[in-house]
């Protein structure tokens, strides 16, 4: 039987998520989310950018592991200026 073998950026990463959602949580409870347009072509509440975000920046990741030489860290630059330009203005 393998395991699978948990690295330090591997842990931070579940433990980003894990603090992501729990900051959703209590920010829904403090200040309940309404759906808005924003330059996606759908309405969507904070919930739906954030899954939208993690998703897309799989994809960023996956793209710059597939497509390029770059570092990692550089997906992650990308995939957080994403985030944010997402959850702000998406």
């Amino acid at each position: 039987m393998s395991w699978m073998s948990w690295t330090l950026p591997t842990a931070i990463f579940f433990i980003a998520i894990a603090f992501m959602l729990a900051g959703m949580t209590v920010w829904q409870l403090v200040l309940p989310t309404k759906e808005r347009k924003g330059f996606l072509p759908i309405s969507t509440t904070r919930g739906d950018r954030l899954f939208i975000g993690l998703l897309t920046s799989a994809f960023i990741h996956l793209g710059f592991l597939g497509a390029t030489d770059m570092d990692i860290l550089v997906a992650s630059g990308v995939s957080i200026l994403w985030m944010l330009i997402l959850m702000r203005w998406g």
